[in-house]
């Protein structure tokens, strides 16, 4: 069973879907980059244990924008977890993310591990990084690339097929994964298609962590850690996966079929990974 969810935060409105019976134990979900709650519909149905609350990201989905003033900062969304978590009064629960989302997902079990269980991070841990060197030639990049989104018009998309087709192409996912994001990324206005997702997502990041920052919030995640990569995702993300790892005290990492939305594209699998590790870990807490 689905449910509709908003929450109203100080600035911006958060949108989602809640799969299940919220009297269970909670899985709090956060998708990938452009992106939305619904690339968890598929693993929901193997996750029947859990109330799983798969949110929109600020700028994605269903939820909104930011003001005309603002921008898309990692260290933003982070904030904007921890308003919901306490304004829903939520604690120790599990918190799980995709790619961006496993970003943000590592970012807020460091800064407040004490509100995690556990955490399920699927193609990313920690942030992507980049030498200080670099740092002045990414604001200027990241400078001249806003001032000419901001003299672009937008485009409208011509018909959905076409949207759904694209999608699975450049997100290397099957056709009804792509129709899940693309469905709630596009509405209907006054007979014409329209993306729902904030184009300035789009924009280049303004500076990207150091290495020795990256490091820092993944050795400060206290609860066991179970990532997920597949066997045809991101090679980054298996590159990172061997050097983070080894920062973690209860680190677990397994790899399944599938390329870097396997958990859309592989649900199943995926699902008997997670459901394992969340209960070997309850196992092992009531033998203490």
């Amino acid at each position: 069973m689905q449910q509709a969810l908003e929450f109203q935060l100080t600035h911006i409105k958060l949108r989602g879907i809640g799969f299940g019976d919220p009297a269970k134990p909670m899985i709090l979900a956060l998708h990938g980059w452009l992106d939305n709650a619904a690339s968890f519909i598929p693993v929901s149905e193997y996750l029947t244990d859990y109330y799983l609350v798969a949110i929109d990201l600020a700028g994605h989905g269903a939820s909104d924008h930011r003001g005309a003033d603002a921008h898309y900062h990692i260290v933003d969304f982070v904030y904007d977890i921890h308003e919901l978590v306490t304004t829903q009064g939520w604690s120790k629960f599990v918190l799980m993310g995709h790619s961006l989302g496993a970003i943000i997902a590592s970012l807020y079990a460091s800064s407040f591990s004490d509100y995690i269980d556990k955490l399920v991070c699927i193609e990313a841990l920690g942030p992507i990084t980049k030498s200080a060197e670099t740092s002045p030639e990414q604001l200027r990049e990241s400078i001249i690339n806003r001032l000419k989104l901001s003299f672009t018009p937008s485009k409208r998309p011509k018909t959905l097929e076409k949207i759904i087709n694209a999608r699975a192409y450049v997100g290397d996912l099957s056709l009804s994964s792509a129709e899940y994001l693309v469905r709630r990324n596009v509405i209907e206005q006054e007979g014409l298609l329209a993306y729902t997702t904030d184009r300035r997502l789009r924009t280049v990041s303004s500076l990207r962590m150091t290495d020795e920052q990256s490091q820092a919030f993944i050795r400060h995640i206290s609860c066991p850690v179970l990532l997920i990569t597949g066997d045809k995702g991101f090679p980054l993300m298996q590159d990172l996966a061997k050097d983070r790892l080894t920062l973690l005290t209860q680190g677990l990492h397994v790899c399944c079929a599938g390329n870097h939305h396997l958990h859309m594209d592989n649900p199943e699998q995926v699902a008997k990974k997670i459901n394992y590790f969340l209960l070997l870990k309850a196992k092992t807490e009531g033998q203490k």
